[in-house]
């Protein structure tokens, strides 16, 4: 029985000496972005946001997990004039949008990824805005080469108004005909993350 038990530990050993290590990247903000587009009913607009921390964590080329956390405050727009695009700024911080005085940062931690292909993978997180907290999935790309990796995962859709962030959607207010503003909006993900 002894020799069955030392034999059994052995094996485990073995098996974990040669696991590979678990290598974590931190996500370089100054050349990470992440792009955002909301669509209306007479339109769109778009702008980007600056991620304010991140990491990523791989064993061997695999991804296994990572967080990273978005400056709210940052939010900027890119397909207007300035003033306009002060004015849209101004409201997407305020109260009826992100409220980003009261919760200047957003966060998604992974809790599960999965090998769809080369390079491929779908990436499950839960994403916090304006401190509710909701499950999203997607599709994402991610490279390793060197001390380099690269996450890009684009067409991101997040049902804003599981965020309590209900302003312009027809589904809470009726009648509202060409103002409204769609539930979804998109986000293009591209993290860069250093060892």
């Amino acid at each position: 029985m002894k020799k069955n038990l030392f034999a059994l530990f052995a094996i485990i050993g073995v098996f974990f000496a040669f696991k590979p290590a678990t290598d974590v990247y931190t996500v370089d903000v100054s050349k990470s972005k992440i792009e955002w587009i909301g669509r209306k009913v007479t339109g769109q607009h778009a702008g980007e946001l600056k991620l304010a921390t991140g990491t990523l964590s791989s064993s061997g080329k695999t991804l296994t997990g990572g967080s990273f956390v978005i400056d709210m405050t940052s939010i900027s727009n890119t397909d207007l004039d300035a003033g306009s695009a002060q004015k849209l700024l101004g409201h997407l911080k305020s109260e009826d949008f992100f409220s980003t005085e009261k919760n200047p940062t957003a966060n998604f931690n992974i809790t599960n990824i999965k090998s769809v292909g080369a390079d491929k993978v779908t990436i499950t997180g839960n994403l916090t805005i304006k401190g509710i907290t909701n499950e999203v999935a997607f599709p994402a790309t991610v490279r390793q080469k060197g001390n380099i990796l690269v996450a890009v995962a684009n067409g991101v859709k997040i049902d804003r108004t599981k965020f309590d962030i209900k302003y312009g959607s027809k589904s809470f207010i009726d009648g509202i005909g060409d103002k409204a503003i769609d539930n979804e909006f998109e986000l293009n993900i591209n993290l860069v993350a250093i060892k």
